[in-house]
């Protein structure tokens, strides 16, 4: 299974804590980078609260429709194996944790970005993508998402078949309660890179990794 993080330029420190999280279970993960994804066709101008907003899409892509793919935001701090997710394939094609919808905690986010709820809002942060589904295939091409609306892609218009995994591996920080079982933990309000984020519930783990890297 290939794992890709989304990278942002801005915020390459979250990119760096999540690729060292990752590989003390053996994982090289591969990133995501917008200009990497200029060269090989991606025009979308960006308008989203990252520079992989949509370029996430393109992983099967990237994997050229062929085995499983898991993508997941920079803000991740991956405490297990996400291996583990591997119980809960069923052949869809795609999976992801599907978060009830909650008020959010604030208008605005990390860099003033705005932060509003939508439907399915945080389930693409964190996709196993099934690249041979006809789905996939089909639908997550390269001119799709450089053209579909963001609506189209995001809140997974492009296909009736999503798994489901444990809120374990997604596990929103400031909106799930603390526990030792998050695999994934998601820093999504705002990682402790940012001083206003620093007494978050494992903050402290993301920030040993940072006094590593």
């Amino acid at each position: 299974m290939r794992i890709f993080i989304g990278h942002d330029s801005r915020q390459q420190l979250n990119t760096k804590v999540c690729v060292e999280s990752l590989r003390q279970f053996g994982h090289e993960p591969e990133l995501i980078d917008l200009q990497k994804m200029r060269k090989m066709g991606y025009t979308r101008e960006e308008d989203g609260s990252t520079e992989f907003a949509y370029t996430r899409f393109l992983v099967p892509h990237l994997c050229g429709y062929k085995g499983y793919a898991l993508f997941c935001d920079s803000d991740f701090l991956w405490r297990s194996d996400p291996i583990q997710m591997a119980h809960f394939i069923e052949g869809d094609a795609v999976s992801c944790v599907k978060h009830d919808k909650m008020e959010v905690k604030s208008d605005t986010k990390f860099r003033g970005n705005k932060n509003e709820w939508y439907p399915r809002k945080w389930w693409s942060s964190l996709m196993l993508f099934n690249c041979w589904h006809p789905d996939v295939v089909e639908n997550l091409t390269l001119e799709n998402v450089n053209s579909q609306p963001p609506s189209w892609l995001h809140r997974m218009e492009w296909t009736d078949s999503i798994g489901v995994l444990p809120k374990k591996f997604n596990h929103l920080v400031r909106y799930y309660p603390y526990t030792e079982d998050a695999i994934g933990v998601h820093f999504t309000e705002g990682s402790p890179m940012y001083h206003e984020y620093q007494q978050d519930d494992y903050a402290e783990e993301y920030l040993e990794y940072v006094r590593r890297v």
